[in-house]
């Protein structure tokens, strides 16, 4: 069974620089029904005006994950890392015994959005550690493209979870499936474009999740972007 979230549905905070759309709690939206999905905390669609940006700030225990999907967004962390996610490129921060960053946007006239995400790690208390890899569109065209997992393979970041987060450019017609092994449980995020995943027609900003399923089929309706996250 599919449980749809609907993007006009999900939390909003407008601070002039920031416009951003919480899929689960966090700040000053709280939900009790949404508080995560299994170590899935954080998906926050954001868009940072021109000029703006996230100061600097600390965080500890959480794997966070950005996907920029326009724009450039500058980063900066107190592990002396320093640079520029674009689309295509995933970031991997895993905040572990604490990590001050700072997020910026340094375009005068052209905004940035993107994907933040929260996935709670496995253990506390690991050594702050940074990544960062870059996924062409041949590479995520009609696929589903792993691009953060536990053991880093086929090329992707490594998280500290058992969980693994795959994207997709799908062409409209075009379909994707993946299989869930029993005891697993899948979120699906619609970034762009319009998907249908079993009845549920899914359009930007829309999310699905299953508990229960062993196969699920992703087909664009138009062009989309969707990101599936396979969790323990």
């Amino acid at each position: 069974m599919m449980k749809v979230r609907k993007s006009e549905d999900r939390g909003h905070a407008n601070h002039g620089w920031l416009n951003s759309r919480h899929t689960f709690s966090f700040a000053n939206y709280y939900d009790p029904a949404h508080m995560g999905f299994r170590a899935l905390r954080v998906i926050n669609e954001d868009r940072v005006a021109g000029g703006g940006g996230f100061p600097p700030h600390p965080h500890r225990d959480m794997e966070i994950i950005s996907y920029v999907l326009d724009g450039a967004l500058e980063h900066s962390d107190s592990m002396g890392n320093g640079s520029t996610i674009r689309p295509g490129e995933v970031q991997r921060m895993s905040a572990g015994t604490g990590v001050v960053h700072s997020e910026y946007n340094h375009s005068k006239d052209d905004s940035v959005h993107f994907l933040q995400i929260w996935i709670q790690p496995d253990r506390r208390g690991i050594e702050p550690s940074y990544e960062q890899k870059h996924f062409s569109v041949e590479d995520r065209k009609n696929v589903l493209r792993l691009v953060a997992s536990p053991d880093a393979r086929e090329g992707s970041v490594r998280i500290h979870q058992d969980a693994s987060l795959y994207v997709s450019l799908l062409e409209s017609g075009q379909t994707v499936s993946h299989t869930l092994a029993p005891g697993r449980h899948a979120w699906i995020h619609v970034a762009r474009g319009a998907v249908r995943v079993g009845d549920s027609l899914l359009t930007a900003g829309d999310a699905a999740s299953t508990s229960d399923a062993d196969r699920i089929d992703v087909t664009a309706t138009e062009d989309a972007e969707v990101l599936l996250f396979d969790l323990g």
